[in-house]
C-alpha cells in the first residue's frame, strides 16, 4: 500500500502539474473525502477564515486530502480549471501557511503547491496529511471546534467521536511504546536475525505512526531491485535477503558474524543495529565521541532518503538505544576536558523519543538532544561536537 494512494491525485505533491488537473475535470472527479475544490482562496474576513481552517483540520482529522482552489465546480465535480491571478506566489503560499499553523491545535502536517496554469494563473493545491496524533482542533478569534470529513464533506465532530478520536491517539502511543519496548528486549537477549558481535550496541528505530494502521503495507520491490538503498550503519559492504518481517540488510565480519544490520519491515519501520564501534574486543570500553555521532547523522540522513522515496508519510518517532554500555566512557582529548568525567553506570540508555514532522528537518538537529544525554550519562555537559548554537563542529 502505497500512502500517496489515499490521495485522488495519485502523485507526490511535488510531481503534479496541470495534465493532472485537467483530467480531475476530464474523469469528472467529485468532491468527497479525500479532495475539495475552491473556486478563490479565502479573504481576510472572519467567516473566510474559519472556513478554510475547518477544512484543513477536517482532511487530518480523517483521511487526508488536497483542498484545490482555483477550480469552478459544479455539482460538485471540476467544470473549468481557472486559476488564480496572484502577483507573488510564494508571498500568499506563506501567509495561508501561518494561518493554518496559527490556527490549528496540535499543529498538522500540510504541504502547499502552486501549479501554473497560464501567465500569473496558478492552481493552489494544500495537501493534507491523515493525521496520527490527533484530533485537531480549530483554534481562530474565539472559535474552539473538532471537524473530521465523510464522503459528503466536513463536519463536526460530536462528543462520542472526540472520545473514540483521543482513545486511538492514546493507543497508537501504546503500540510505538510496545513494539519498541519488545524489540529491545529481544536485542538484550541477542535475539538478533543473524549471529552478531558481542559487547555494546547502537539501536536506532525509526517508526511512522501510519505503519500501525489496519492493513497498511510498503512496496518492497523499489529495495530488492537496488538492495544498495539499504546501507547499513557504519558498513562499507553489505548483502541483503528478504526474510518474513521484509528486508534485511547486513554487514559481515570476523567469524561469520555480523557487526551491523538494518531491517526494513513491511509497515515501513526501521530498525539498525550497529555493534563495531562499541564492540567487546576491543582494550578498553569507550564510546568514539565523534565517529559514532557522524555515522548517526550519515545514517539517519540516508534513512529518511529511503523512507520519503517509499512514499512514507511523516511523523515518524525516532529512538535511539545503546545497549550494553555498563562501565563505557566518553572517548574525548583529555587535555581538552581536564575536570571530572565518569563512567556509564547503566547497561541500557534508552533515550527519549524524538517526533519528526517534516523531511527538511535536518538529522543533526534531530539526533542532537539525543547525543547530549549520551555525554550527561559520561559526566559531560553536552555533546562537545556541536557549539552552543546547535552548528556542527567536529572535526
Amino acid at each position: 500500500m502505497n500512502s500517496i494512494s489515499e490521495f485522488m491525485i495519485n502523485k507526490h505533491l511535488d510531481k503534479i502539474d496541470i495534465s493532472d488537473l485537467k483530467q480531475l475535470q476530464s474523469n469528472a472527479v467529485s468532491e468527497g473525502k479525500t479532495i475539495e475544490y475552491k473556486k478563490l482562496l479565502p479573504t481576510n474576513s472572519y467567516a473566510d477564515r474559519k472556513e478554510f481552517l475547518a477544512d484543513i483540520s477536517s482532511f487530518s482529522n480523517a483521511s487526508g486530502g488536497d483542498l484545490i482552489f482555483g477550480i469552478l465546480e459544479e455539482n460538485g465535480s471540476p467544470k473549468s480549471i481557472d486559476g488564480l491571478e496572484i502577483e507573488n506566489v510564494d508571498e500568499e503560499i506563506r501567509k495561508y501557511e501561518n494561518i493554518i499553523r496559527d490556527g490549528i491545535e496540535p499543529r498538522i502536517i500540510f504541504a502547499t503547491r502552486a501549479v501554473n496554469v497560464s501567465g500569473k494563473k496558478n492552481i493552489f493545491i494544500f495537501r493534507v496529511n491523515k493525521s496520527w496524533v490527533g484530533p485537531h482542533r480549530v483554534i481562530y478569534e474565539g472559535h474552539d471546534k473538532f471537524y473530521s470529513r465523510n464522503s459528503a464533506g466536513k463536519y463536526a465532530l460530536d462528543t462520542n467521536e472526540l472520545k473514540s478520536a483521543f482513545n486511538l491517539s492514546q493507543t497508537l502511543t501504546e503500540q510505538i511504546n510496545k513494539f519498541k519496548t519488545e524489540r529491545i528486549t529481544q536485542l538484550i537477549s541477542d535475539n538478533l536475525p543473524l549471529p552478531f558481535y558481542d559487547g555494546g550496541k547502537i539501536v536506532l528505530h525509526l517508526i511512522p505512526l501510519e505503519s500501525f494502521s489496519p492493513n497498511y503495507r510498503i512496496d518492497l520491490n523499489p529495495i530488492i531491485n537496488e538492495p544498495a538503498k539499504l546501507k547499513p550503519i557504519y558498513a562499507s559492504g553489505w548483502s541483503y535477503r528478504i526474510n518474513l518481517e521484509g528486508v534485511l540488510s547486513y554487514s559481515g565480519g570476523r567469524n561469520d558474524k555480523s557487526h551491523s544490520y538494518i531491517q526494513l519491515y513491511r509497515n515501513g519501520i526501521i530498525e539498525a543495529v550497529e555493534g563495531l564501534m562499541l564492540s567487546a574486543e576491543r582494550e578498553k570500553k569507550y564510546i568514539p565521541s565523534v565517529a559514532y555521532e557522524i555515522e548517526l547523522i550519515k545514517s539517519l540522513r540516508e534513512f529518511l532518503n529511503l523512507t520519503k522515496e517509499l512514499g512514507i508519510n511523516m511523523p515518524i518517532v525516532i529512538f535511539l538505544t545503546l545497549i550494553g554500555v555498563n562501565g563505557y566512557e566518553m572517548a574525548v582529548d583529555r587535555m581538552r576536558f581536564w575536570g571530572d568525567y565518569y563512567k556509564i553506570d547503566k547497561d541500557i540508555l534508552q533515550l527519549p523519543e524524538t517526533l519528526i514532522e517534516s523531511y527538511n528537518t535536518e538529522p543533526k538537529d534531530i539526533l542532537r538532544p539525543m547525543f547530549d544525554l549520551v555525554w550527561n550519562a559520561c559526566g559531560f555537559k553536552r555533546s562537545y561536537n556541536f557549539d552552543e548554537a546547535g552548528n556542527w563542529t567536529a572535526k
